[in-house]
């Protein structure tokens, strides 16, 4: 769900501001292009977008370690911190006018949370999984492919299954590309509300699952409990 977004928020970003908002990899290309031409002024901007997105994934970073990355819900406050952040551009995006100004706080307000997504992401999996862009997963893709060919049978299943984790978040990285291209020229700016809506539920979601699992857990205790006090 978070791949769906992250290809969501890439392709309307693109669309409202020309700025792909989900890695930096093209920004510092481009940095170094405006350097070269002295173009200062573009220049500046595109440094602070790679400072954006590297500061998110150090304020993301910070939380999870605060919290600790095994603890239940150390993943709720980069999200909903994620939330109000395209809650602002869903609300506000309609005031953007094309300057260069005010693609330097849109455009840098998605890069940072697709930072903290981003980072958000790789250490609750250890770094084996990243959601905001696709050259990574595309090249653990191509040798895992390679990978599976060669491997024995125990360590084939293993393979197999991150090669279905890698297609698994590349369809939804596109679904939500394609899914961003189109609603972002039906109802402009308002299609910043879906991503939030994907998120809330993923929240919500995972929040329910987890009390769930701790009121059953809870049962068992006090079933097994009663059980050895009625045995005694």
């Amino acid at each position: 769900m978070l791949g769906l977004t992250a290809g969501f928020v890439n392709a309307a970003g693109f669309l409202a501001f020309a700025v792909l908002t989900t890695n930096v990899t093209g920004h510092a290309a481009l940095f170094a292009e405006k350097i070269a031409m002295q173009d200062w002024e573009t220049a500046h901007v595109v440094a602070l977008w790679m400072f954006l997105f590297l500061f998110g994934a150090f304020v993301s970073s910070v939380i999870v370690s605060f919290i600790g990355r095994n603890q239940r819900y150390s993943y709720v406050l980069p999200i909903l911190i994620e939330i109000i952040i395209l809650g602002i551009v869903a609300l506000e995006g309609y005031r953007y006018n094309g300057t260069i100004v005010g693609k330097e706080i849109f455009a840098g307000s998605l890069l940072f949370v697709m930072g903290i997504q981003n980072a958000l992401v790789s250490m609750v999996s250890g770094s084996v999984v990243r959601t905001t862009h696709l050259t990574g997963t595309f090249t653990d893709l191509g040798i895992e492919l390679a990978q599976v060919l060669k491997k024995d049978t125990a360590e084939r299943a293993i393979i197999k299954s991150r090669i279905k984790l890698r297609l698994v978040i590349i369809f939804f990285f596109l679904f939500g590309a394609l899914t961003g291209a189109y609603l972002y020229k039906r109802v402009g700016f308002s299609a910043f509300f879906l991503p939030i809506a994907v998120l809330a539920y993923t929240l919500f979601y995972d929040v329910m699952r987890i009390q769930f699992k701790r009121i059953i857990h809870n049962w068992i205790n006090q079933k097994n409990k009663y059980n050895n006090d009625v045995s005694s």
